[in-house]
């Protein structure tokens, strides 16, 4: 059986549609459409369902993704092994991350690591963080950056405490106040992440014993500080979200200071390519020497 057949079909799955994998691929859209019944004439059954809105798999197609999943990742490590026996560095690095880190770490990380290592290639896969826990777990990342704590089976490096502030519009009434008392915020009305990127937040509120007034759900960071900027509600966010940016918001210690704990995290040492292991060394060096 081809890995190029596998490659194809978990893009399909990935995409949810023939179109855009034959475009990212550089396919034609008969030819991923002949490559995926072609896998499904290897097989003996219907991997896809294929309709209007795209393609979904069916209950077998569910059943082989993850061993396909595990055969791609095993090829992968074993072309970087024979490259590292020969002395080469090459392979690719897929990571799960978030936005903050997305633009005030990866891109520093990355281009410090190309210097030494310019043939190892990158794949980021933004997500909150339950789905990136969920993705290290079934293998569609190499490693991912989370917020400890995370699951027990994961293999863990933590890197960086992150001060969590309390964000309110500019002409709000404590907006000039010198912290943020934890008890008001439970009268305040309270604009929080979606579920699953919500831990940090929702740990603040947790020791402190208050039950947020919550009136807005918000998948990204920066809408939420949008919404405070027009007077929407408060919310609490990491600060290495709104620093280095021109946001008109107050920005205001907690009464009592709390942090987010960043991470970064591999379901198994033993198990991860050369390149990952590399590159998870790199983070810690890079860290060290990156401004607070």
């Amino acid at each position: 059986m081809s890995i190029t057949k596998y490659e194809v079909f978990l893009k399909v799955v990935e995409l949810g549609s023939l179109t855009k994998a034959a475009d990212v691929l550089g396919f034609t859209q008969s030819g991923i459409s002949h490559t995926i019944s072609s896998l499904e004439m290897e097989f003996g059954f219907s991997l896809l369902v294929r309709n209007r809105s795209g393609v979904k798999l069916t209950v077998n197609g569910e059943q082989v993704v993850q061993p396909i999943r595990e055969i791609l990742k095993w090829n992968e490590q074993l072309k970087q092994q024979v490259a590292d026996i020969h002395g080469l560095e090459t392979g690719t690095i897929t990571i799960g991350t978030f936005t903050s880190v997305s633009v005030h770490w990866l891109p520093g990380m990355i281009k410090e690591f190309r210097k030494e290592y310019p043939y190892i290639e990158f794949k980021l896969m933004e997500g909150g963080y339950l789905e990136i826990e969920q993705w290290i777990e079934a293998g569609v990342v190499d490693c991912g950056f989370i917020s400890l704590p995370t699951r027990d089976k994961f293999e863990v490096f933590p890197l960086k405490q992150d001060r969590m502030l309390a964000i309110l519009s500019q002409d709000h009434p404590l907006s000039k106040a010198p912290y943020m008392p934890l008890a008001q915020m439970a009268y305040e009305d309270f604009i929080i992440q979606k579920a699953g990127s919500d831990y940090d937040a929702r740990r603040v509120f947790e020791r402190a014993g208050i039950q947020p007034n919550i009136k807005f759900t918000a998948g990204d960071d920066y809408a939420i500080i949008a919404m405070v900027e027009n007077g929407l509600g408060i919310s609490v966010l990491p600060e290495m979200v709104i620093s280095r940016q021109n946001h008109n918001v107050a920005m205001l210690e907690l009464e009592e200071r709390s942090f987010r704990s960043l991470g970064i995290a591999v379901h198994s040492m033993k198990y991860a390519s050369p390149a990952t292991r590399r590159f998870l060394k790199h983070v810690q060096v890079w860290l060290k020497d990156y401004p607070e």
